[in-house]
């Protein structure tokens, strides 16, 4: 079956022969090339959070200095949202249909130009037309997964993952530093704006300069040497619908189709995504989402109100938590290693351990409590993160990994709106509500995952492909 991944598909057959033991398949060492590109991606993932942590913590400050209510800037950062919830699905698709090298190019640039509108933002109306571009085309870090997926082995995705997790978490670590220091000068937002676009400018002309030629050449030798193989897809009577997109030189030329004709395509996609049999690992996603976030959502307010610590301590105990997330995506090819690349079982005992720990948060008695809940929690988040998407693409299929990372950044955009309602109705009762909500809906999705397990165990669906 012809994959539908756009440009990235070549660098597993580059990598060398693979050797087949017991159903899964493994990769050699990767070629040059193929190591050369995938860093390069780590570094368009940092640069990518570095630009936009450098300004959203500034954002709220800005609009209110240009007379916006809070009402007004919450609306504005709503609306920010619902783009985002709607255009993931759409762009994830599209880059399945005209490649991945023009959709990350186009998404970086439009992306740069709405930062540079933000800069020159002088009232509320500027800085709401600024989001509109960003709101719908920043999905760099999407497009950079699924090509992240379409380059290396099923065995090495969830260490790539976990590595390019970990690079985009230091430039959100530092990104805010130094947009702070850059804020103390004169026109200091606007003065950050324009450096982020340029970043991101930078981003893009990385983008350009990546070996795109050769991957092309190995994506072919890689089409010629797998013909006639198949490859599991999400549902059997969906199969052509997922798959149906053109492959390497012929995605490309298929950036110059009608703008209709790419529509009628993307929609095509959208409608198997929604008909196949992924509504578990969705609903899962959704879950987890959820209570992550209710767990974050009141978390400075809850340590002042249950245990007297200043707000300052909250921030510097998120920050640890963030390098230790950091840690964590670097440390996730010795953990799948030691769960035979299981992404299921590790899935549900990271899922298991997150539930735990924000049950231990929601019962602290002291503050020692909470910090040790914090320290581990960074851990089975990340690396929960991690396994969901690669198990997406792993049932889904690379043929449609755009559209299968599009869809569950909708899922997680969703979690985002429904959260703040779920945490202010909950605080309404007790500090520890929103957490004690986030420990329900976790097991619920412990629940899920148990209930689908002969799916996930059965033959092929967790087992690696072959390549």
């Amino acid at each position: 079956r012809r994959s539908a991944a756009g440009t990235g598909r070549g660098y597993a057959a580059a990598a060398g022969r693979m050797e087949e033991d017991g159903g899964r398949g493994a990769a050699a060492s990767p070629a040059p090339v193929s190591t050369r590109f995938v860093r390069c991606l780590y570094a368009v993932g940092f640069l990518d959070l570095f630009g936009v942590s450098m300004v959203v913590p500034l954002m709220n400050l800005h609009i209110k200095s240009l007379g916006a209510s809070h009402t007004v800037a919450g609306i504005i950062g709503s609306l920010y949202g619902i783009m985002q919830l709607f255009s993931s699905t759409f762009v994830g698709c599209w880059s399945d249909i005209v490649g991945r090298r023009y959709s990350l190019l186009a998404c970086i640039l439009v992306s740069a130009l709405g930062y540079f509108l933000l800069g020159t933002s002088t009232t509320v109306l500027l800085f709401a037309i600024s989001r509109v571009p960003v709101g719908i085309f920043k999905h760099t870090l999407s497009i950079s997964k699924a090509l992240l997926s379409d380059l290396v082995s099923e065995r090495d995705r969830p260490l790539v993952m976990g590595r390019f997790n970990a690079a985009s978490s230091v430039g959100f670590i530092l990104g805010p530093v130094v947009g702070g220091y850059l804020t103390e000068l004169e026109d200091g937002f606007y003065q950050t704006s324009f450096i982020c676009a340029s970043i991101f400018l930078l981003n893009a002309g990385l983008v350009w300069m990546l070996p795109w030629n050769e991957e092309n050449t190995n994506n072919r030798q890689h089409q010629q040497d797998n013909k006639g193989r198949d490859s599991f897809s999400v549902k059997a009577n969906h199969d052509q619908g997922l798959n149906s997109a053109p492959n390497g030189a012929m995605a490309n030329e298929s950036f110059f189709w009608s703008p209709w004709i790419q529509l009628a395509t993307v929609l095509k996609r959208i409608k198997a995504i929604a008909c196949s049999d992924l509504w578990d690992i969705f609903l899962v996603r959704l879950l987890m989402s959820v209570a992550i976030l209710l767990y974050y959502s009141n978390f400075s307010l809850a340590l002042e109100e249950r245990f007297g610590v200043k707000p300052l301590f909250a921030g510097y105990l998120m920050s640890y938590s963030s390098a230790l997330g950091v840690l964590a995506g670097c440390l996730l090819g010795p953990i799948t290693r030691l769960y035979q690349h299981n992404t299921y079982r590790l899935l549900l005992h990271s899922s298991t351990l997150t539930c735990t720990l924000i049950l231990l948060y929601a019962s602290a008695l002291s503050i020692w409590m909470v910090i040790l809940s914090s320290t581990f929690l960074a851990f089975s988040t990340t690396i929960g993160r991690t396994c969901i998407i690669d198990l997406e693409l792993t049932i889904g299929g690379n043929e449609a990994s755009g559209t299968l990372l599009g869809v569950g950044q909708s899922v997680t955009s969703v979690g985002r709106i429904v959260a703040p309602l779920l945490s202010g109705f909950s605080q309404e009762f007790s500090p520890c509500g929103p957490p004690s909500l986030g420990v329900g809906l976790a097991l619920a999705a412990i629940l899920v995952m148990n209930a689908n397990k002969q799916k996930y165990c059965s033959h092929g669906n967790v087992n690696l492909k072959n390549q």
